[in-house]
C-alpha cells in the first residue's frame, strides 16, 4: 500500500529534485538553460503536502525547501492533484507568473520530459553506454532522496526510521555517484554527496549492478553474499534502510 501524501513528497523532492543532477550531468538539459538571460524560480506549493522552490539559471538549477521568492507559483489543492501533474493527467494553472508562461512551456516542460526519458528508458535506449550511465546515475539520486522521504512520511517507513541510530549512512556506487542519509531523532535527510564519517556503508560494485538492483533483476541478499554489494559498519542501520528501500519501488513504479 502507498499513500498520496508520501508520493507527493517523493514526486517533488526525489523526482523533480533530480532536475538539479540532470542539468549538471546532461548536455541536452544544459543547452535548454544556456540562453536563459535572467534567473527564473518556480515555487510548487501543495496543500497539506510539500512545498519547494526550484531556481533556474543559465548554469543549472537548485531546489530549496519551502516557499521562497519566486517568479512562478504553481499551487495545488491536494497531493492527488500534484501527483496528477507528474503523471501527466493534470495541467497546473499558475497563481503567479503568467508573463513567464514561455519559460514553463519552452524550458521547464522540456526539462521534465528529458528527465522522464532518462528515468523511464526504453530497452533500446539503454543499449547506448552513455545513456545507460546517465540514466542509472539519475535513478540513484532519485532513490537516495526517496529513501529519506519514505522514512519521514510513509507509515511503514517511519517505523524503520525510528529503529535507526543517529548518524550518517553512505549510500554509493563504487567510482560513481554518492549520497548521505543523515539520521537524527528518527528523521532522515538525504545529501547528494558522500559523508565524511559514516556509521554504516552500502556500496554497489558497478553502475550495471546498481541498475539491475534498482530494476529488480537481481537479488540484493545474493549480491551481498557474493560481495558485489558491500555492507560495512552499523549493520542494523543498513538493514532498516533496506526495509525502506523495498518501499521505494512501490512509490516510483
Amino acid at each position: 500500500m502507498t499513500d498520496s501524501r508520501t508520493k507527493a513528497y517523493l514526486n517533488l523532492y526525489a523526482v523533480l529534485g533530480t532536475l538539479e543532477n540532470l542539468c549538471e550531468l546532461d548536455e541536452k538539459a544544459r543547452n535548454m538553460l544556456y540562453s536563459l538571460k535572467k534567473p527564473v524560480s518556480i515555487c510548487i506549493e501543495v496543500k497539506n503536502g510539500p512545498c519547494a522552490t526550484i531556481k533556474f539559471t543559465s548554469k543549472g538549477c537548485r531546489m530549496e525547501d519551502g516557499k521562497q521568492d519566486c517568479d512562478i507559483l504553481l499551487p495545488f489543492s491536494s497531493c492527488e492533484k500534484f501527483n496528477g501533474m507528474i503523471d501527466g493527467t493534470v495541467t497546473p494553472i499558475p497563481a503567479k507568473g503568467f508573463t513567464k508562461l514561455g519559460f514553463l512551456l519552452k524550458t521547464f516542460v522540456p526539462l521534465t520530459d528529458r528527465l522522464s526519458e532518462l528515468m523511464q528508458p526504453t530497452e533500446e535506449a539503454l543499449k547506448n553506454p552513455e545513456f545507460f550511465a546517465l540514466s542509472t546515475k539519475l535513478t540513484f539520486y532519485t532513490i537516495a532522496v526517496a529513501l529519506a522521504q519514505i522514512g519521514n512520511q510513509d507509515e511503514l517507513g517511519k517505523k524503520s526510521a525510528a529503529a535507526m541510530l543517529d548518524g550518517d549512512i553512505a549510500f554509493l556506487i563504487k567510482d560513481g555517484p554518492a549520497a548521505t542519509l543523515r539520521v537524527k531523532d528518527n528523521h532522515i535527510v538525504a545529501i547528494k554527496k558522500a559523508p565524511e564519517n559514516p556509521r554504516a556503508i552500502m556500496q554497489f560494485d558497478t553502475l550495471e549492478l546498481a541498475h539491475d538492483l534498482f530494476t529488480g533483476q537481481v537479488n540484493a541478499l545474493e549480491c551481498i553474499g557474493m560481495g558485489t554489494v558491500e555492507i560495512r559498519g552499523m549493520v542494523s542501520m543498513v538493514d532498516n534502510m533496506n526495509r525502506i528501500l523495498n518501499r521505494v519501488a512501490l512509490y516510483l513504479a
